[in-house]
């Protein structure tokens, strides 16, 4: 058998997908996103399974939705050891991959420092859930900062506590913005996390191997994820002033009260943008995409300078959004706005998949690891979920999926411990808050950034009461056998 690929899978955080200039975001810098997006599939409709971090994990590297894996949100003690077995890094390791990891994993909670892990696969493990808590136990990004002579307290800010992590979008640590200067800093780019996921991960691709093992890398950047914070040297490339904002109409802020009203989950509590100083943030966030970009192409550059590039499948995409202002909010909860839910997505394998090819079909992040088994020739576990995307990777479709949808079951640590689902076809989106007889329906093709909430209105009640059923239907679906079928009785 010939060797098997090499995989690079580059996940982000908190990456919305409107955020690669090639895709027509004039006023951010990726350069080398644009030119990867030349030898590649880029797919512009991906949605996240859940707009918060551990249970999107969950989903894209079991291929399986957060409730069929028992990951529903944040803050678990451990990922379900009895699932441990549909990680697709299990998998691999199983079936001879060498799989390393740099930055975070959060399929547990980080809250104390090095997460909880079962028999995940990963052999290489650098593990920094953050760029905070410099004294931590077991931050190996931190440690990585004292082996350049440096102390990371002077770099690191403390980690949130549990009850500003109840209301982190007032709390600047967490969710707020720290905009350097040329005086005054932040990290700088040769200690950032960012940087260092790229120096662990380069390490791991040269170690020495038998000829015939593959490897597979994950690298898990915090950022962009709040606080945003990115260095001096990358935010001076963006005036605020010169920048959209975010997407908001001021009946924005009704509706939001209304959700608030009904108690409905969110990090921060709706305010007019401009009290958010959403261009400032907006700056800040793509400020730190633009240092991502960049070291996801020193990646890129070092496969071809070993000369690995035509022999690994690079995936770059991120777990969920950020609202970024949009409705007036910031940061992420229950809502399924395009900006919390819609990701980057981009697949590269020299010789074997398609290039400089845009794709609009419907995606789910839980069509990631069925289509690495797909590639790989691997039985995948009989319970997963997703659909693997290989047909289109090389051109025999350009159809996919008729809907996506995302779950949102009590996902952070608040009160009302919300459950809520979305249901999106090529044309509609349909949100429903159970237990709360609260829709929102959106009319994508002429509302696409979701401000025409159409659920009360007269005119569309077939409409959206034929989603429901739908949405209904697709959620009953989502429930995988508990066991596979070996006997009629």
């Amino acid at each position: 058998m010939p060797k098997r690929p090499n995989i690079l899978w580059y996940c982000t955080d908190q990456q919305r997908f409107d955020t690669i200039h090639s895709l027509g975001n004039t006023h951010i810098h990726t350069p080398r996103l644009d030119t990867f997006m030349r030898e590649a599939v880029t797919f512009t409709h991906t949605y996240c399974q859940s707009p918060i971090c551990t249970p999107s994990r969950a989903s894209f590297l079991t291929g399986m939705y957060p409730s069929a894996v028992r990951v529903n949100g944040n803050g678990i003690p451990a990922f379900p050891s009895q699932y441990e077995d549909r990680l697709v890094t299990h998998r691999l390791a199983k079936a001879g991959y060498d799989c390393g990891l740099a930055g975070k994993l959060h399929l547990a909670t980080a809250a104390e420092g090095v997460e909880p892990r079962v028999a995940d696969g990963y052999r290489f493990f650098q593990y920094s859930h953050d760029h905070r808590g410099p004294h931590r136990p077991g931050h190996d990004y931190a440690a990585w900062i004292r082996a350049q002579g440096e102390d990371p307290a002077d770099f690191l800010a403390d980690p949130v506590t549990r009850a500003t992590y109840q209301d982190g979008g007032q709390h600047k640590n967490f969710g707020g913005i720290w905009a350097p200067t040329i005086d005054q800093d932040n990290v700088p780019p040769p200690l950032h996390q960012t940087f260092w996921c790229t120096e662990k991960a380069m390490a791991f691709m040269e170690e020495n191997r038998p000829d015939d093992q593959p490897w597979l890398m994950s690298v898990n950047p915090f950022d962009p994820h709040p606080p945003f914070d990115p260095p001096w040297d990358y935010f001076r490339r963006y005036d605020p002033a010169t920048l959209p904002g975010a997407h908001f109409e001021e009946k924005d802020l009704i509706h939001q009260q209304t959700l608030m009203d009904a108690g409905i989950d969110f990090q921060s509590r709706p305010q007019h943008p401009d009290t958010w100083d959403h261009h400032t943030m907006q700056a800040s966030y793509y400020a730190m995409i633009e240092q991502l970009d960049h070291e996801f192409g020193r990646l890129v550059d070092f496969l071809d300078a070993t000369g690995q590039r035509e022999d690994t499948i690079i995936i770059f995409t991120s777990d969920h959004g950020e609202a970024l202002g949009d409705h007036g909010l910031a940061m992420k909860g229950c809502r399924f706005y395009e900006g919390s839910v819609r990701v980057p997505l981009m697949i590269s394998w020299p010789g074997h998949f398609q290039t400089d090819v845009v794709s609009d079909a419907l995606t789910e992040l839980t069509d990631l690891t069925p289509t690495l088994y797909d590639v790989l020739d691997l039985e995948p576990p009989y319970d997963m979920q997703g659909l693997s995307l290989l047909p289109l990777l090389t051109g025999k479709t350009t159809a996919h999926r008729s809907f996506v949808r995302a779950e949102f079951y009590g996902a952070i640590a608040y009160p009302d411990q919300t459950h809520a689902t979305m249901y999106r076809d090529r044309r509609w989106k349909l949100t429903t808050y159970h237990g709360k007889n609260l829709y929102e329906l959106y009319d994508l093709e002429q509302d696409p950034w979701e401000h025409y909430d159409l659920s009360n209105d007269p005119n569309y009640q077939d409409i959206k009461w034929d989603l429901v059923q739908k949405s209904f239907d697709a959620t009953v679906d989502a429930l995988p056998p508990d066991m596979p079928r070996v006997a009629p009785y």
